[in-house]
């Protein structure tokens, strides 16, 4: 098995040598000629009944297309899975797999916290979908004779929650895990070597990285890769090829953009953590963020994604993402830029109020993708806009000794020294 950092750079291309070219080619057709009857026919069974590769032609794009299932194999090799099957958004993706493992009118059990969308996708009952919603500890309990699978985020967003995936699996028995992996990447994290049935990612965030392209992606078993197969057939919800052949140029230096965003995210909780205008942190390198210490058990590393919660609540967050200069006030996330959102405001608005509470998203959290920029540029950006959101600096200030403070274990955080509303 070659390392990752190889399997980044090569993975998906492991035949143009013999096709005469350095880059994979791009296949923009629609529609594909067969050179018999039989030929075509055999091919289009193949591919409605879920089947990767055809024979002999693809037939039409909506059933296949060469491009992309080049840049589903780097992924599959990436997440040490069979097969990999990518979708035109990471919704797209998620509402597939929901639909392969026969979820309407039937159980699924999540833990919260979940992206904004896919809790409100499970909690509309938009698809029909009872949901009950457990913590890490209670997902035995809350498994059902009608349970078609356990779906968990980890790290959660936004809070950066982690969940012991072998754990969950061990709860889950017979019933199939499905484990959104966008934060961690397969660079930091494989949940299938862990148990879990489903890896899925929205391609749209590290995968992509430069914030150019919209797309899902979810790797697995090949029978259930036919499954997920089959419904993308029917719901016509196969990736774009000039999509596919981004993400597969990104795919070679993102080993390279998740550690060095990864290194500044560390090292701009440490800082954020003495800062007397930040009521807590969080961010798995903190160690309490990770107690139960799964970083080391599950991952590679602690990820490019931290929060914040600043002094002053609803109106300061707001302030802070109007005064950085140099991060990015936008949602999405692992792009090589950093970029700050308000996950109350905007990539939770959709998540009952009440889940936001329990789960520690209140109104002064803010979450920051951390990119690849020079960190001291960032934090001097992140400083002077806390300052002109709570009037507390660190330069100047009079800090307290150094904390580490976590969302996830609320009776335990200190208020920072002088901390509060601005005068």
């Amino acid at each position: 098995m070659t390392g990752i950092e190889t399997t980044v750079v090569h993975g998906g291309r492991e035949d143009l040598r013999r096709l005469g070219v350095h880059t994979p080619p791009l296949d923009r057709s629609t529609t594909y000629p067969v050179r018999t009857l039989a030929e075509g026919t055999e091919d289009l069974d193949h591919l409605a009944d879920g089947g990767g590769d055809p024979h002999h032609s693809p037939i039409y794009a909506r059933l296949h297309n060469p491009t992309v299932a080049r840049w589903e194999r780097g992924i599959a090799e990436l997440e040490r899975a069979e097969a990999a099957v990518a979708f035109g958004s990471g919704m797209a993706a998620i509402t597939a797999t929901l639909l392969a493992a026969g979820a309407i009118g039937r159980h699924v059990v999540a833990i919260r916290p979940l992206y904004g969308g896919t809790d409100h996708l499970l909690a509309s009952g938009l698809l029909h979908i009872r949901t009950t919603w457990a913590t890490p500890d209670t997902v035995a309990e809350a498994i059902e004779d009608d349970t078609v699978l356990v779906l968990v985020e980890t790290p959660g967003n936004p809070t950066l929650t982690l969940v012991d995936i072998r754990d969950v699996v061990a709860q889950a028995g017979d019933v199939p895990v499905l484990v959104d992996n966008t934060f961690a990447t397969p660079i930091l994290q494989r949940p299938l070597t862990l148990g879990a049935t489903w890896a899925l990612h929205s391609a749209t965030k590290a995968l992509g990285g430069h914030g150019d392209v919209i797309a899902g992606v979810v790797a697995t078993s090949e029978a259930r890769a036919r499954d997920l197969r089959q419904v993308r057939v029917a719901t016509g919800a196969l990736l774009d090829p000039q999509a596919a052949a981004l993400l597969h140029r990104s795919l070679q230096t993102l080993a390279l953009r998740v550690r060095a965003a990864q290194a500044n995210a560390t090292e701009l909780a440490r800082r954020l953590a003495t800062h007397p205008g930040v009521l807590r942190v969080s961010h798995p390198s903190l160690p309490s963020c990770d107690q139960r210490g799964i970083v080391a058990r599950q991952m590679d590393g602690p990820g490019s994604l931290l929060t914040f919660e600043v002094a002053g609540g609803l109106e300061a967050a707001g302030t802070v993402m109007e005064s950085v200069r140099l991060l990015i006030p936008a949602v999405s996330l692992g792009a090589n830029d950093t970029l700050i959102e308000h996950p109350a405001g905007l990539t939770h608005r959709v998540v009952d109020p009440s889940a936001l509470a329990s789960t520690g998203i209140g109104p002064g959290l803010l979450r920051v993708s951390v990119g690849v920029e020079d960190v001291d540029d960032l934090w001097a950006d992140l400083d002077q806009a806390i300052a002109v959101a709570t009037g507390f600096s660190v330069h100047g200030a009079v800090q307290g000794p150094e904390v580490e403070r976590c969302p996830a274990v609320p009776d335990q955080l200190p208020e920072p020294a002088g901390a509060g509303r601005p005068a």
